[in-house]
């Protein structure tokens, strides 16, 4: 009789990546931590969010772009509520997008580290034969869906070509709340 014992392995990385920016209190390039806290700010209907970093040395901070200038009412209220509460699941998620961060400063420290989380599907049989392992790989990949991306020159250049404002092309890529039908109504 095959006895097969069923795990389940995450593997996350220990410490986010620590994007490298000239601080202007050190007069050098440094590197910054996530803080974890959100700054959400309001200009009458449009909303801009960002991620703290702070330098490791002086503590300066620097704001990584979540949301630009976007628009109350198509930003789903669970997301604007995690910005508003500091997530530390939303936070962890945008520390670690690498992609985005890349993208907005060029250089990124990532670190080798991961803590591997195992858990044990169904009963653990008493006289294992093989091993069944489902392996899970954390925070590796774009945010895309959960509002992650900041806007960019792209999004600026696409805009431009397309005839659309550049905040649309921010929520086309948010995710769940299409753009077209606000661009509908506004015409």
């Amino acid at each position: 009789m095959c006895s097969i014992l069923r795990m389940h392995w995450t593997i996350a990385p220990k410490t986010a990546p620590r994007p490298h920016i000239n601080c202007n209190r050190c007069n050098s390039l440094k590197a910054y931590h996530s803080s974890g806290k959100f700054r959400v700010n309001a200009n009458g209907k449009r909303i801009d969010a960002w991620l703290i970093y702070r330098c490791v040395d002086c503590d300066n901070s620097w704001n990584f772009c979540i949301l630009e200038r976007c628009n109350r009412r198509d930003i789903e209220s669970a997301l604007l509520h995690a910005l508003e509460s500091n997530d530390p699941a939303l936070a962890r998620r945008h520390a670690f997008d690498v992609v985005a961060l890349r993208s907005r400063v060029g250089r990124v420290e990532e670190f080798p580290e991961a803590a591997v989380h195992k858990q044990v599907l169904g009963e653990r049989p008493e006289n294992t034969t093989a091993l069944e392992l489902q392996l899970r790989l954390e925070c590796r990949q774009r945010c895309g869906s959960t509002g992650c991306s900041p806007v960019n020159s792209t999004s600026r250049d696409r805009g431009s070509r397309l005839g659309t404002r550049r905040d649309c092309w921010s929520l086309i890529r948010m995710g769940p709340k299409p753009c077209a039908s606000r661009l509908e109504r506004e015409r």
